[in-house]
């Protein structure tokens, strides 16, 4: 991991203006009062740029912006409330009606629910490709095409995109690229690095890390970010507070001493969980057997610890697998310090052959791989035994 990720969450140049304070202080306070009515006219002219009300911008919020955009190498990032209000505002200020939509078919749910409610209500165009070949975006290439939509690696089938095929693709088409990059964080791939131009992040997942808040953030190209600012983010008011911008600074210092505790515990039981008979497949892109393991290497500097695995089980006997787990909780979302556990039916897609009925997604938390192990193992013992 590249050692000036951790100066930048680390470490800040005293801050005499807070007394020296090592943790920028919680501006817990709606808005901002002015000294004369010529600094406060001043201010209205451009309340994005200004503090004013903090629907618009808040100091505590405004750091945790700084940091993250110097993070993604993007010239400004937004925060808002949810993941899903990052995408969904960032999307509304972007399209208009007529315009048309490449989406990968295995982004997050809400997000592929949000782009048919555009089309339905807006005529928003939407195509939904597989991804894996930049020839799926070309073959779907429109000439009202304004918007790629991509979400690499997918957190489901853990899918990747070729961030630079796409970006190059895209530039060439005079088309905007998005990448909902939540799985890696900055710690491990930075798209915009590669050519693309917003990355979004559900600040929910590891940025915090301590599964207590919501958050979404939103980088890029500086015109990009004030469009969204404020067409999707001032008017919706979908935005962060201080106090959850409070708590998201306090994971982000963390970030990537965790990142690599993860990525080294989410191999160990992604390469166990290969061996197992009733295993026929691990959707983990750092194994070798992963399709794309190569464009992995080339285009992320690390692994997050969420993967799933494909089984010759019944579905039902899967959840009860999941529900002799001990150090497993059940329960959606990922990125905290607790592993979680999902069970699910094989895509239709990825199930040709008729022998991986069933899918699980696992998410490897803080805890000892070795004991996340014997977890495993004792639950396997309990079903097959049944």
């Amino acid at each position: 991991m590249n050692e000036e990720l951790h100066n930048i969450v680390s470490h800040d140049e005293v801050d005499t203006k807070h007394s020296g304070a090592v943790n920028i202080p919680i501006y817990q306070n709606s808005l901002f009062a002015f000294e004369n009515y010529e600094s406060f006219e001043l201010a209205m002219k451009d309340v994005l740029a200004a503090t004013v009300y903090s629907r618009g911008n808040n100091p505590t919020v405004q750091y945790l912006e700084s940091k993250i955009a110097e993070l993604e190498a993007a010239e400004q990032a937004r925060c808002f409330a949810s993941g899903m209000a990052a995408i969904a505002g960032s999307l509304h200020a972007l399209l208009r009606s007529g315009d048309h939509v490449i989406c990968v078919n295995q982004a997050y749910g809400p997000t592929r629910q949000f782009l048919d409610e555009l089309s339905d209500r807006y005529r928003v165009e939407v195509t939904y490709v597989d991804g894996c070949l930049l020839s799926d975006f070309e073959e779907a290439l429109r000439p009202n095409t304004r918007l790629i939509y991509l979400e690499s690696p997918t957190s489901g089938l853990f899918q990747l995109q070729d961030l630079e095929g796409v970006a190059a693709l895209a530039k060439r088409e005079g088309i905007l690229t998005m990448i909902d990059s939540s799985w890696a964080t900055p710690c491990f791939q930075r798209p915009l690095t590669w050519g693309i131009d917003l990355v979004l992040h559900s600040m929910t997942k590891y940025f915090s890390g301590h599964s207590d808040c919501l958050g979404g953030v939103v980088a890029g190209r500086a015109d990009l970010i004030g469009e969204i600012a404020n067409k999707g983010y001032m008017l919706f008011g979908g935005v962060m507070t201080p106090h959850t911008a409070s708590l998201m600074i306090r994971g982000l210092r963390t970030l990537p001493v965790r990142m690599e505790r993860h990525q080294k515990s989410g191999l160990i039981i992604a390469e166990h969980m290969e061996k197992h008979p009733v295993v026929n497949q691990v959707n983990h892109p750092g194994l070798p057997s992963h399709p794309q393991h190569a464009l992995a290497r080339k285009q992320l500097d690390g692994y997050g610890s969420l993967f799933s695995f494909e089984t010759q089980l019944p579905v039902e006997s899967l959840k009860k697998w999941a529900d002799a787990l001990r150090y497993f909780r059940i329960g959606v979302s990922w990125g905290g310090f607790e592993s979680l556990v999902t069970v699910g039916q094989t895509p239709a897609k990825r199930n040709l052959a008729g022998n991986n009925p069933s899918v699980a997604r696992l998410y490897i938390g803080l805890e000892d791989p070795n004991t996340l192990i014997e977890d495993i193992e004792q639950a396997w013992r309990q079903v097959i035994k049944a």
